[in-house]
């Protein structure tokens, strides 16, 4: 994936604009297999809590998937989270990066 940042990542305004430039901070295979493998536990997590109503689940859901992503960024992609500046957008980014991979319009 190309690198195309125009615009600080705290800068964006319009979550299209913000997207191409979270895809360039995931540009390692491992780090974004990290993230998908995270979020789908994490969507584990909370159905579990839902069906048992642990609800203390939902925190470790939101937990475990920030470290499994965190972990692809220090490790393996060498950069510092797109949530520290843009948590919204980050969050939003997470999910339409597992969408994508899911459906295989980005590989895995």
């Amino acid at each position: 994936m190309q690198q195309q940042q125009t615009v600080p990542a705290n800068r964006y305004l319009h979550f299209s604009d913000f997207y191409p430039y979270y895809l360039s901070e995931h540009s390692n295979r491992t780090c974004r297999r990290l993230h998908f493998i995270g979020s789908s536990l994490a969507i584990l997590l909370v159905l579990a809590a839902v069906a048992s109503q642990a609800w203390w689940l939902i925190a470790v859901a939101f937990v475990q998937g920030y470290g499994f992503a965190w972990v692809g960024h220090f490790f393996y992609e060498h950069n510092k989270p797109a949530s520290f500046k843009q948590p919204w957008f980050s969050y939003r980014g997470d999910w339409k990066m597992w969408w994508q991979t899911l459906t295989g319009k980005l590989p895995f």
